[in-house]
């Protein structure tokens, strides 16, 4: 497989086009099971009703293992909502249609969130104290089973010329509380500097579901813990000021 055009660069992997195909391909570094886990849930998601690219295969190139997806021709919303700023609150609605859309879906084939938080906080830079009370939080709440993209931003929706509306990257997919992955979007807003479109984002939310601001926001700082394990130092130190 030659590949040649690159048309996004992430964390461990490079990714690519060829043809109506996308190629994620990984660094050596990155271990089998990790690539194989990550094609596994994006499977798993299919089945649930999602627009989401659908996995072809996995291979390698090179040496250094691949995913093989659908290549979903369009734009990413992050560029129309910058490019478009008349029609801001349009898309900011749509993307949270979306994302309820998204955590109303159940899935109990995928990892479950709530374990995956107390594996997280407890690599955590804090204190014993803490990484307890955290996790004494965390078995107090519902363990529900609604889908968590855990990444669920503008940069990963893409609109086609159709309109089509597709959800990518599930490298982060679990089963859990849905406040969780609001919280998370919420938080990975700040950590993006785009601060005015968190609380519009949140408080929009709210307006449609009905659901308190003050409940949402107590998931904060587990949220903030788990997210600071893969930070960086400016974002670390941002998250770790929300844990109280």
């Amino acid at each position: 497989m030659k590949l040649e055009r690159i048309i996004g660069l992430r964390n461990n992997k490079t990714i690519y086009r060829e043809g109506d195909k996308c190629i994620k391909v990984f660094d050596s570094d990155f271990s089998k099971a990790n690539v194989l886990n990550e094609a596994l849930n994006q499977a798993k998601v299919e089945q649930v009703g999602l627009n989401v690219p659908k996995i072809k295969e996995v291979s390698t190139v090179d040496g250094k293992w691949a995913i093989v997806s659908d290549y979903i021709n369009g734009k990413p919303l992050s560029y129309l909502m910058s490019e478009k700023t008349e029609k801001l609150e349009e898309y900011l609605n749509l993307f949270v249609d979306l994302h309820i859309s998204v955590l109303s879906k159940n899935c109990d084939l995928v990892t479950n969130k709530s374990d995956k938080l107390r594996r997280l906080i407890n690599i955590a830079n804090i204190n014993l104290t803490t990484k307890f009370q955290l996790t004494s939080f965390l078995n107090s709440v519902s363990d529900e089973n609604n889908i968590c993209h855990g990444d669920f931003h503008p940069s990963n929706i893409v609109i086609t010329d159709n309109d089509e509306v597709f959800v990518l990257d599930w490298s982060h997919v679990s089963r859990g509380n849905k406040n969780i992955d609001v919280v998370t979007t919420y938080l990975k807003f700040y950590m993006n500097k785009e601060n005015e479109l968190a609380e519009k984002y949140l408080n929009l939310y709210c307006d449609k579901t009905g659901f308190e601001k003050e409940e949402i926001l107590k998931f904060v700082p587990v949220v903030a813990a788990s997210l600071s394990t893969k930070a960086s130092k400016e974002e670390q130190q941002f998250l770790l000021s929300l844990i109280k």
